[in-house]
């Protein structure tokens, strides 16, 4: 038999059993979709709205192509806190955000993201994705029509910018601080009026004299916004942020209509960017706090009898929340023992081990002294 009458006998055979089917034609079976998530973060900020444009990107190498997300910085498409309200209603298929923006909807959005006194960021992901976090939250997202993936962490915050030095309890009394989720109503009950605003509109409030305070992330997002030229006392730790989860809102039925294969791109692209923010940050941030503190930042920490103050303050308030909230009622017993538990095993190794190495000055400080030393032993 002649070679080419053979292969196409071949292929003949092939394509009527149906043992073979070309990639390509795989791949083109696959539809081309195009959605819009708008962020609740301005796009000077490469951290938050860069991770965005990172999901977007991995989705679409994921899917040769075929899934398309476009990212819209806050105010393009929607205000940054109003993105919850437009994925739920489908003015967009998706959102990247954080959820304490949205506590006075249902407070406990707050337990998903972050509360005042919460677990620190690895805490976070291990309640979520292996200590029944993402069961525990899945009715509440459900009642708002949406899908929630993990996506970024910023690690612990600053305690913000302050025009004044704040050395007391009494000093917080009637300061106007702009400050998100429930932190604001702890500090209500200290005296402080809170304020709830966009990233992009601190600067000029703050500037005016609007408000008196404002936190936003930590020392390198803090620096692009500016704030050290108008609040020179910069406080630290932010004690509501300790691990702040941001999730891609999907809305649900956009969601259900998704290949499988889009689902599982989608969600490994937030994976990753789940990671890879925080890791990030940690990189970024003390660079920028050398910068800071170089130009004339006042570096303070919050005093012990504040900090005492405000954590007696949180828990009077969570349990105010179990009588206003079902979803609070529901979810705030299992989360508050998975804390429990994490930070009675973190206080054995994790705590213990930080304590020492960072307050140890056997290793400390820059490696080129030591470097000379050996050079000198080398010689003689």
């Amino acid at each position: 038999m002649k070679r080419r009458e053979f292969l196409k006998k071949a292929g003949l055979g092939a394509a009527a059993s149906g043992a073979v089917v070309a990639a390509p034609a795989i791949a083109q079976s696959q539809p081309t979709i195009n959605w819009r998530m708008p962020a609740s973060w301005p796009k000077s900020l490469d951290t938050l709205f860069g991770n965005a444009e990172l999901i977007t990107k991995r989705v679409a190498e994921l899917t040769d192509g075929k899934f398309q997300i476009r990212a819209f910085a806050a105010g393009e498409i929607v205000p940054g806190l109003q993105v919850l309200d437009a994925v739920q209603n489908g003015t967009v298929e998706l959102g990247h955000t954080v959820m304490y923006y949205y506590v006075g909807k249902d407070p406990a959005f707050g337990l998903v993201s972050d509360i005042p006194f919460g677990m620190n960021t690895r805490q976070k992901n291990a309640w979520w994705y292996h200590g029944g976090g993402a069961e525990l939250a899945a009715p509440l997202f459900k009642d708002y029509g949406c899908v929630a993936i993990p996506a970024g962490n910023t690690g612990a915050q600053m305690g913000g910018w302050y025009r004044k030095e704040i050395r007391t309890v009494a000093d917080l009394r009637g300061l106007k601080f702009r400050i998100g989720g429930l932190a604001g109503q702890v500090l209500t009950k200290l005296g402080v009026v809170p304020q709830q605003i966009a990233g992009g509109d601190i600067y000029p409030a703050l500037e005016k004299g609007t408000i008196d305070a404002a936190e936003w992330v930590g020392p390198y997002d803090d620096e692009k916004l500016g704030f050290y030229k108008v609040a020179p006392y910069y406080y630290y730790p932010a004690w509501w942020e300790g691990g702040p989860m941001i999730h891609t809102l999907v809305n649900e039925k956009k969601w259900n209509e998704l290949p499988k294969n889009y689902q599982a791109a989608l969600e490994s692209a937030c994976a990753e960017v789940n990671s890879r923010m925080v890791a990030s940050y940690d990189v970024k941030n003390p660079e920028a706090l050398r910068r800071l503190v170089a130009s004339g930042t006042k570096l303070r920490p919050f005093s012990r009898a504040i900090m005492e103050a405000c954590e007696k303050a949180a828990f009077e308030l969570y349990g105010e929340l179990a009588a206003k909230s079902p979803h609070w009622r529901r979810m705030y017993p299992g989360w508050k023992k998975f804390r429990d538990d994490v930070f009675l095993w973190f206080r054995v190794a994790e705590g213990t081990y930080d304590n020492y190495v960072f307050s140890s000055k056997v290793g400390a400080g820059p490696a080129a002294p030591a470097k000379a030393g050996a050079a000198k032993a080398a010689k003689k």
